[in-house]
């Protein structure tokens, strides 16, 4: 069963956060770059959705969050097996505070 890819909104001004970042600290093609890779890296999750690992800071939520590691980053998703997709729920910059993680 393949799984349709959806970035929730949360996830999708994340990654503008992230762009607006690197385009002031190093400019917009590094910018472009490194959203385009944390997108790439996701492309092919939906064949394999359970490849990433338990989310453990997240799991007392409802969702079972699992979440794939690139660079610096979490990409932190769950299985809607209901609406027969994979939700890519938060892109977390892992040198923050842990604490703000459970900003879904």
């Amino acid at each position: 069963m393949e799984l349709t890819l959806y970035w929730s909104q949360h996830s999708e001004e994340k990654l503008e956060d992230i762009f607006n970042y690197y385009k002031q600290k190093a400019g917009i093609k590094t910018a472009r770059k490194i959203v385009r890779d944390i997108i790439d890296y996701t492309i092919d999750l939906n064949k394999n959705p359970e490849i990433g690992q338990k989310e453990e800071l997240l799991e007392y939520s409802e969702q079972d969050f699992r979440y794939l590691v690139y660079t610096n980053y979490k990409i932190i998703y769950w299985i809607n097996h209901k609406k027969k997709r994979l939700e890519i729920a938060n892109i977390y910059d892992t040198r923050q505070n842990p604490d703000k993680i459970f900003q879904l």
